[in-house]
């Protein structure tokens, strides 16, 4: 499978120069392929094919005075470009169709020099190269320092360079891993766990294990506050209001990064000890629009059932999502009658049927796992196998769906 490894880069004042170059061509590039599809449309035209627009937007627009700024960044840049519009356009075509899964996506829309991330792809006919001092060796841009936190498993097929809201530079190379080498990283097991996702506690694991929930947004709530009171204040336009805006990005990078390093260490940690996992499918939009919307942002918990269940497809774990209307917990783990619905507050309950004390995140984690069908048959291997595969695509424009991370 392919996943993305990400690495920060330390760009000198003329790469950095150099860098804003290549990202202000590539996104002239991508609003001219918009523009043109665009006036297609109203006139009542077919869509010009890729090859058109390469021919008219890249070839021949370097030829003109208005454009021929673009022959001083890579030709590959500029192609990626369109790619990425073109990419943008068919995922949008498909959600009219109803044959793209996932969340739908809306028309390309033209992209501004103000937008908080800015990328650019390099493939391999770029001749990118890592140089033996360790630096990413860039056309047209040179060779710039990388922080490697990591060893890459194999080559690399392309590269994208993105300079996120906080203004700083990330190399996210494509990797295409091993599955021998994956499997004998995580070797098999014959655990299973449930889990139910919260609040009070960001996870209980039908182990009777509590994962107390950080709450990274509100510990930083103060924080981030007096920095955006001190962004309204600045006028626009300014040099002071960029700083501090600046600011505000940096704190929320904080923010992010921290809640991000804390769900793959946790995915990691349960992929890594349990052959199978059970996990609730949560309404996340849905409680994102109730009085607990901050609190159910600040949990993350899509992004960590998405970790778990890329995860799982890489090492040959089984990932099993049960219902949002299951009754987890309102059932007894011990007989299993129904006990009606319990309000929030209500965390430990008492069973009327066989009388069994049960705390409520625990009886539901339990409650989930025995859903899920992952009681363990005699040979130790669970009885409902089966990944739920994640999707995963390089992306650097609007219209397109993100890729996690490797953990």
């Amino acid at each position: 499978m392919q996943l993305r490894y990400s690495f920060r880069l330390y760009p000198d004042t003329g790469q950095q120069a150099a860098l804003a170059k290549a990202f202000g061509c590539a996104r002239v590039v991508f609003n001219d392929a918009v523009r043109a599809r665009e006036d297609a449309r109203r006139a009542g035209l077919p869509f010009p094919k890729a090859g058109v627009l390469s021919t008219r937007l890249i070839t021949e627009a370097k030829r003109t005075p208005e454009r021929s700024w673009l022959s001083e960044v890579s030709a590959v840049v500029l192609q990626q470009s369109l790619r990425d519009a073109e990419t943008a356009y068919r995922n949008f075509f498909a959600c009219l169709k109803g044959t793209r899964k996932g969340p739908r996506t809306g028309a390309p829309r033209f992209k501004s020099r103000k937008d908080s991330r800015q990328s650019i792809r390099f493939t391999a006919n770029a001749r990118w190269s890592v140089t033996g001092g360790g630096r990413l060796n860039l056309p047209k841009i040179g060779a710039v320092k990388v922080k490697w936190s990591r060893a890459l498993p194999t080559a690399p097929s392309s590269v994208t360079v993105i300079k996120d809201a906080a203004g700083r530079y990330f190399a996210s190379f494509v990797i295409d891993t091993d599955p021998a080498v994956d499997a004998a990283r995580m070797p098999d097991t014959d655990q299973t766990v449930g889990i139910d996702l919260g609040l009070t506690h960001f996870a209980v694991l039908s182990d009777g294990t509590k994962i107390g929930s950080a709450r990274f947004l509100r510990r930083a709530e103060k924080k981030l506050k007096k920095a955006q009171r001190e962004l309204s204040r600045k006028q626009k336009g300014s040099r002071n209001r960029e700083k501090a805006r600046l600011k505000v990005a940096r704190a929320h990078t904080k923010v992010a990064d921290a809640r991000r390093d804390f769900l793959h260490q946790l995915s990691t940690k349960l992929i890594r000890e349990n052959q199978a996992i059970g996990v609730e499918g949560l309404a996340v939009k849905g409680l994102a629009r109730t009085r607990l919307a901050k609190s159910v942002h600040d949990a993350g918990w899509a992004q960590f059932v998405a970790m778990l269940e890329y995860k799982a497809v890489r090492y040959g774990r089984t990932l099993v999502k049960i219902g949002r209307f299951e009754p987890t917990s309102q059932t007894c783990s011990t007989c299993g009658v129904k006990d009606g619905p319990k309000t929030l507050n209500t965390r430990e309950w008492t069973c009327l049927a066989c009388g069994t004390l049960h705390d409520r995140d625990h009886n539901a984690a339990i409650n989930v796992k025995t859903a899920a069908g992952l009681a363990a048959s005699a040979c130790g291997a669970p009885v409902r196998p089966g990944a739920i595969p994640a999707q995963r695509e390089e992306t650097g424009s609007r219209g397109l769906s993100p890729e996690p991370c490797a953990a």
